[in-house]
């Protein structure tokens, strides 16, 4: 069967059993809820609190779909704007496509990697939390959070210290122009895949490298046929809950306070469940491949690659106009308050 048609099936299913869901009951509601990993992994479990809060304060159910079960991220993105689903967790990586400025996540070295900085920044950053969801709105969105899911770490055929070991390196990267700007200024050569093909494009050689956040480079076994890991210190991978806007808006207030309430539990937990998780997943590589290399930057070797950055927040403010250069000032002074630099 192929994957278009197995789609096509899962759809069929997902439609069926909400249209059962609301004819048998409708004070009671069985919400989908689609993210873009695999079982355990960050969005999972942000995903199984929410569930977990939602079922144990009211009558209604929700129903995960985890990565591949419904296509991949564009997929559920159509879902969820076309009101298939009602929730969905994707990265900005994704999102930026149809948000252009959601790709100020991939200004190099913008975010900080320390743990409690990011935390602290996402729970009060008025760009976050002021600024995004009028933007997401504008897309048929529901901003309910966004959160931090670990430091990006790059996986290559060979150690990297510098931009010239980048030199003649595919980097995969999602599609997404600032992203792929990163990496053309690092000295790579960037390589937009889904991520349906990375495994194989690294074990066939058609590309050198990606980036991820060490979790999943673990679960997805990354490490096995891209065995060096480099440490650039360059940024965090975030991800974004939203929901269908109209199904959003047509919620009673009293449903409206309980996906709020769903969202801030799931919150709370995955900011104390993340920090930890790349030293643990770090471990899980070592003792499953020995022979993996880890290369830490130093702060000196960071520099050259800073350096770059600049040119990347200019193609963003290319990209986005006047709206993106106050986000991107809204987002320095936010970073200020909470770094101090």
């Amino acid at each position: 069967m192929s994957k278009k048609t197995l789609l096509s099936t899962a759809l069929a299913g997902v439609l069926m059993a909400g249209m059962v869901s609301y004819s048998v009951d409708t004070e009671a509601a069985n919400w989908r809820y689609a993210h873009e990993e695999f079982e355990g992994d960050v969005q999972d479990v942000f995903a199984q609190k929410f569930k977990e809060y939602v079922e144990e304060n009211s009558s209604n159910t929700v129903q995960v779909f985890r990565f591949g079960e419904l296509g991949e991220s564009d997929d559920i993105m159509e879902q969820t704007q076309a009101g298939i689903l009602q929730f969905v967790n994707q990265s900005p990586g994704f999102t930026g496509a149809i948000i252009p400025e959601a790709q100020i996540f991939f200004i190099p070295y913008l975010l900080p990697v320390e743990d409690a900085q990011i935390i602290e920044f996402f729970r009060t950053s008025s760009a976050i939390n002021d600024m995004f969801p009028e933007l997401y709105s504008e897309q048929g969105l529901e901003l309910l959070t966004m959160y931090p899911e670990g430091e990006m770490v790059v996986t290559a055929d060979t150690p990297v210290r510098t931009p010239e070991e980048f030199r003649g390196k595919n980097i995969r990267t999602m599609t997404n122009p600032l992203l792929t700007e990163t990496y053309r200024a690092f000295g790579a050569t960037p390589t937009p895949l889904p991520w349906g093909e990375v495994y194989g494009g690294l074990q066939t050689n058609i590309i050198q490298g990606q980036e991820n956040p060490i979790f999943w480079i673990e679960s997805g076994g990354l490490y096995e046929v891209s065995p060096n890991l480099i440490f650039t210190g360059h940024g965090q991978f975030t991800t974004a809950m939203m929901a269908n806007k109209r199904f959003f808006d047509g919620l009673s207030d009293e449903d409206k306070q309980l996906v709020h309430d769903a969202t801030a539990h799931a919150f709370d937990y995955i900011t104390e469940y993340v920090p930890g998780l790349s030293e643990q997943s770090l471990e899980k590589i070592l003792a499953a491949k020995p022979d993996v290399t880890v290369t830490r930057l130093t702060e000196e070797e960071r520099q050259a690659f800073r350096d770059r950055a600049p040119q990347v927040e200019e193609q963003f403010i290319e990209m986005t106009g006047e709206r993106g250069q106050e986000l991107l000032e809204q987002f320095k002074a936010d970073l200020e308050a909470v770094t101090g630099s």
